[in-house]
């Protein structure tokens, strides 16, 4: 039997002159292990890939996308994710390439009295970048849940205040590939009225209960205290701050920005 060549329809020349910023493929899920100094875990990463694409190319080969996920069991962390991007924009013969990958990422948390342990987890984005000039940008998106007390309802009501449910998205650019996931989290979530936790009793929810009390803040509180503790962070050369409370008394979302990219 004779084998005829299949035309690669994808490279043949486009005559329309635009270059495309970003093209590739999102929403497809792949397993991983992901490790953070000592800290190693399974799990499973919502992945978004792309690169630009010439003006005189007609399109990229979206399979080697898939193909390169496929290659070998996949192993990342902030130190190997420059690597692969720049995989990934080889295998495409591209010059810039994105390469996001969105997980929980899960830690072993301790009930402040009880000491009951359970996981808690956290939405984590690794995102590598490389630049039309040659230069690679690691980045950072954590979304860290955490509880806010009112200082107005606190400050005006005879007894109680109303608390609620915050997100605090810290989105950083890394200078340092020895960075600490686990420290970071913890450096967020305590800027938060409390922290908190996957399993509590009864003298936790105590606990936790009058120490968000002492400790009130409005959504413009949490955000200045992450900003300023993040200004001072080893290892991050620019970040973005939004903190949403989910209001508890109110039919809408008390939101914040600081951005500090450059």
């Amino acid at each position: 039997m004779t084998h005829t060549a299949m035309p690669d329809v994808q490279s043949a020349f486009d005559p329309r002159n635009t270059a495309i910023d970003q093209v590739g493929i999102k929403a497809i899920k792949h397993p991983l292990v992901l490790t953070d100094g000592h800290h190693r875990q399974h799990t499973i990463a919502e992945c978004a890939l792309t690169v630009g694409l010439p003006a005189d190319k007609k399109g990229t080969h979206m399979s080697r996308f898939v193909a390169l996920l496929n290659a070998e069991p996949l192993q990342l962390s902030i130190a190997s994710l420059p690597d692969w991007t720049r995989r990934m924009a080889q295998l495409l013969d591209a010059h810039q390439a994105e390469a996001h990958f969105t997980m929980p990422f899960f830690l072993e948390k301790t009930a402040p009295v009880s000491g009951q342990k359970a996981l808690m987890d956290y939405e984590l984005t690794l995102s590598g970048h490389l630049l039309a000039n040659g230069q690679m940008e690691t980045r950072v998106q954590l979304v860290v849940p955490v509880t806010s007390l009112c200082p107005c309802s606190k400050e005006i009501s005879t007894y109680g205040a109303h608390n609620q449910r915050s997100h605090i998205t810290v989105t950083a650019r890394i200078s340092d590939p020895t960075l600490s996931l686990v420290d970071l989290i913890r450096r967020i979530e305590d800027q938060g009225s409390c922290a908190l936790w996957g399993l509590l009793k009864r003298t936790d929810e105590k606990f936790i209960t009058e120490y968000a009390f002492d400790n009130p803040k409005f959504v413009e509180d949490m955000i200045r205290d992450v900003a300023n503790t993040l200004a001072d962070y080893p290892g991050l050369s620019g970040f973005r701050v939004t903190v949403e409370n989910f209001e508890s008394i109110h039919n809408h979302s008390a939101w914040a920005v600081i951005d500090r990219m450059g």
